[in-house]
């Protein structure tokens, strides 16, 4: 057994724990020891990424072994997809911490706000380590109702309003996965996702198992906001402190909505053709509805928000399109080439929508305001954000030599080798739209004259939302660096041989 894996969980809950107890004595402790914790995790993350590769480790909590090879016990399994997702969760959740050392100055009760990050860091963690439904419904629901509590965090009227929204329609999502987690037991008599798949490989009801696939999907399709399931995020990551936002984008809708789908219809349910095309539907609808929904926007952080959606149909998108050539047993190498496209743009995604909210949190902090009319002239006045947003903007629209060229590139590459040519050309009219709408937040926020931000003091941000930013924007760069294909193979190729061959996850847990 890994005794590194509950340690993803452990460490941040006592976090938030001591964060309450301490934070009464320590009035300025918590921020320092909320940002202590989450380094830990980074260091952790980016150790178990090196060290994992091709291999499987368990953790069986309890020590409970299978009995007569049916696991009995809670599994936490960590593989080649689960050590990226890691990073992402936790080098976002690190920087986001560290931003808001100087940015959550501007609220009370800083010890709850800490308390409830690491309690989303810890819900996050432990859905993507989790190896049963139950667990996995289990962190899903202290992940997101952190977030509910982290969305209302200003008390104004737009927060309370938008986490209300969130709250219901999180609520709705949530019933729909416990309700297909029953059906599921109800039929095999196990939770353990290895389990289940030996189970329906053995023979199963098609038009039950379609059912309990739809259910599965909209309730997860709801929490990563993918349309026609997006009502809820415009208004949750607008309203949001900039730090949150960062988080729900960059991690949140990853961690308990990407990511659980991509994982329970590639290693629990067998793949059909059917579903396949439908999630590569949703995927290309989220892409080109969100971009559109994107343009016409003037609040930065609706804009961004919209923009989640249609990144997230990217990643949806070239993961079907690998389902779609999987269910048909050919081109299984241009299958892996669309998955690692997916998983490419899910990694370039948290970098660099993480660092568009943050850079959008530095510009209200300093001017007060996120409409995009409003502002101007700050590129002088406010260098590192206007550097660091240019490059984030620049990678989101898939411009040369930035990350998201490169994720983008390869999933047009393996849209057109699989003959999906209409999906490559919307692809590439999505991101000429992206970058229509990012010069149009590059203009008006650091290029344009206006006299609202003459003649007022304006300055750059402090130095703890600067290092965010700084640090993401060199992400920008270096993720470039995984279109190499030894490099790609050596971070990604894990993660794709795990979901490709089907019988690898499920012989693995069972087997050990």
């Amino acid at each position: 057994m890994n005794p590194l894996i509950p340690l993803f969980v452990v460490i941040p809950l006592a976090g938030a724990f001591l964060i309450m107890i301490l934070g009464r004595f320590f009035s300025e402790l918590n921020k320092y020891l909320a940002s202590f914790i989450l380094f830990i995790l980074v260091v952790l993350s980016i150790y178990s990424l090196i060290n994992t590769g091709k291999d499987l480790s368990l953790y069986k909590v309890g020590g409970w072994e299978p009995i007569n090879k049916i696991p009995i016990g809670i599994y936490m399994v960590m593989d080649g997809f689960t050590v990226i997702v890691l990073c992402i969760i936790n080098i976002i959740g690190f920087l986001s911490a560290f931003y808001s050392i100087s940015y959550i100055k501007r609220y009370t009760a800083e010890n709850y706000f800490y308390a409830l990050f690491c309690l989303m860091v810890a819900g996050m963690n432990g859905v993507v380590l989790s190896g049963d439904l139950f667990n996995i419904f289990v962190f899903l629901e202290i992940s997101v109702i952190s977030a509910y509590a982290l969305v209302a965090f200003g008390v104004e009227k737009n927060e309370l309003e938008a986490s209300f929204k969130y709250q219901v329609l999180g609520g709705i999502a949530s019933f729909l996965i416990l309700f297909g987690i029953g059906f599921i037991y109800w039929k095999t008599k196990t939770l353990n996702i290895a389990d289940i798949k030996e189970v329906f490989k053995s023979g199963y009801d098609r038009k039950y198992y379609l059912f309990v696939q739809l259910l599965i999907l909209s309730g997860f399709g709801l929490k990563a906001a993918i349309i026609p399931f997006h009502a809820w995020l415009p208004d949750a990551h607008s309203s949001a402190p900039s730090p949150i936002s960062a988080m729900l984008s960059g991690v949140l809708i990853k961690a308990v909505g990407i990511y659980v789908i991509i994982r329970l219809f590639f290693n629990m349910f067998v793949i059909s053709e059917g579903m396949a095309v439908l999630i590569t539907s949703l995927g290309t609808l989220s892409m080109v509805i969100g971009v559109f929904l994107a343009i016409g926007q003037w609040d930065i952080k609706r804009l961004l928000a919209y923009h989640s959606i249609s990144q997230m149909g990217y990643v949806i998108m070239s993961v079907g399109i690998g389902m779609i050539l999987l269910s048909r047993g050919a081109k299984p190498e241009i299958a892996s080439l669309a998955i690692a496209g997916g998983i490419f743009h899910l990694v370039n995604h948290a970098a660099f929508k993480g660092l568009l909210f943050l850079n959008a949190g530095a510009i209200e902090y300093t001017i007060g305001t996120r409409n995009l009319r409003e502002m101007g002239g700050l590129g002088k006045s406010m260098p590192a954000t206007s550097a660091t947003s240019l490059i984030a903007s620049l990678s989101i629209s898939g411009i040369p030599p930035f990350n998201g060229f490169f994720s983008k590139l390869i999933i047009i590459i393996a849209a057109v080798m699989a003959r999906f040519y209409l999906l490559a050309v919307l692809a590439v009219i999505v991101s000429i739209i992206t970058l229509a709408s990012f010069l149009k937040f590059q203009r008006y926020a650091f290029y344009n004259k206006t006299d609202y931000t003459k003649n007022r003091n304006i300055k750059e941000v402090p130095f703890t939302m600067v290092f965010s930013m700084v640090v993401l924007s060199i992400f920008c760069v270096l993720l470039s660096l995984l279109v190499i294909p030894e490099i790609r193979d050596t971070f990604l190729k894990p993660a794709i041989d795990i979901l490709t061959d089907p019988l690898k996850y499920s012989t693995s847990i069972l087997g050990q």
